[in-house]
């Protein structure tokens, strides 16, 4: 099976060399505000978006007559940026004749500070074992695995704390790690609980957010008292950055352990298709804690590379009101109520344990008839994968 995959690696610190980066950064930033401008101007002179091929053949006279440092930045680096811009202008206008203007918005200019990658795609990079050259210029990277496959793109990639990271695009051929077991499985999340499987297994959110949150406001409160624009200021910042960076990576490690154990138990697994906005304006912080989104995105992944099954059912199915052995709904049933007696047959029913089964019954009797979002045949999955795999 073929997919695409990112393999994300953190370059070593140098000052000379991130200098080097932050130079191509500055110039990145510099021609991405360039070509908004170009952009803008040409749309109020002749009410037409400005084409691609105008755009590039401009660029390439200002980098031989005017803008001669833009010379030091690589010409596909250049070429990358104007066709991310077309991309962002077409689905744009393509979305304002289709009178909807809440779905997307034109590209904006970006702060130096905001502006942070810049995409090779065939040249000006060459990977060595444990390094790479990047226009001359060599970088060690920590490296864990292999990067095998057919390698598309390269970007270099700059987070809040100011550390440097490759992410490589590649396509390569993959063989399931896990054996099919013939065994099928309802998902089912909740606030208290973060999943309940239909073999009444229950996993507690170790609610990483939860736990650090008085030093998150204590650090919040010292980067507030200070002056903006100082140094104190500044390393109040990057001590709050790497907080939240740290529960990031605990959060992520642990949902890809219990991704990778539900996907090496089961062959189908079924989940609600939840309205993850809705619930946020609901219980706000909890449901960021939960991370309930990226989770989806790991299982499905995983169960796109492993061959296996992953089902959504309707978001508007009762599953918590349906009893899962007569199939009678009940209508009053509030969110307080764990428990409750189905009216029609008397049995007691644990709410989690309940909804999980009618989810696994649905998802079971829609598998066949319904072409999940996993066929391996249709889809290209581009999710990086943490070190802990």
């Amino acid at each position: 099976m073929t997919i695409t995959r990112i393999h994300k690696r953190k370059l070593y610190a140098n000052n000379s060399r991130n200098k080097f980066l932050e130079n191509r950064l500055m110039l990145s930033c510099e021609i991405y505000n360039h070509c908004i401008a170009l952009h803008r101007r040409y749309y109020r002179l002749y009410k037409k978006h400005l084409g691609l091929f105008d755009l590039q053949k401009h660029i390439t006279k200002l980098k031989k007559r005017d803008k001669k440092n833009w010379r030091l930045l690589n010409s596909q680096v250049i070429q990358e940026i104007t066709e991310r811009i077309d991309l962002s202008y077409k689905a744009f206008f393509r979305e304002l004749k289709k009178n909807n203007r809440k779905k997307t918005s034109p590209p904006h200019f970006k702060k130096r500070k905001c502006y942070n990658s810049f995409t090779f795609k065939t040249s000006g990079w060459k990977l060595n074992r444990n390094d790479i050259i990047i226009q001359g210029k060599k970088f060690k990277f920590n490296k864990d695995r292999e990067i095998n496959g057919d390698i598309r793109l390269v970007t270099v990639k700059k987070d809040s704390l100011g550390n440097f990271f490759i992410c490589v695009c590649v396509k390569e051929n993959i063989n399931p790690r896990y054996l099919q077991t013939g065994n099928s499985v309802g998902l089912d999340f909740g606030l208290k609980t973060f999943l309940t499987t239909s073999d009444n297994e229950k996993i507690d959110s170790p609610e990483f957010l939860k736990k650090d949150l008085k030093l998150i406001r204590r650090k919040s409160k010292n980067l507030s008292s200070k002056t903006k624009g100082s140094n104190n200021r500044n390393k109040a910042k990057q001590e709050l950055s790497k907080l939240h960076q740290s529960i990031h990576n605990k959060r992520n490690d642990w949902q890809w352990k219990i991704a990778n154990s539900l996907v090496s138990k089961y062959d189908v697994i079924c989940v609600e298709d939840l309205n993850i906005k809705a619930m946020q304006k609901l219980w706000g912080r909890k449901i960021g804690d939960l991370a309930l989104t990226d989770f989806y995105q790991k299982l499905e992944y995983l169960c796109c590379v492993e061959n296996k099954k992953f089902v959504k059912i309707d978001r508007f199915y009762a599953s918590s009101k349906v009893c899962s052995c007569c199939g009678h709904k009940t209508e009053s049933l509030s969110l307080k109520q764990r428990t409750w007696v189905c009216t029609s047959c008397g049995k007691e029913h644990d709410r989690d344990f309940n909804a999980s089964k009618n989810i696994k019954m649905v998802g079971a009797s829609t598998n066949e008839r319904v072409k999940c979002k996993t066929d391996l045949s249709a889809v290209h999955v581009c999710i990086s994968e943490p070190h802990s795999l």
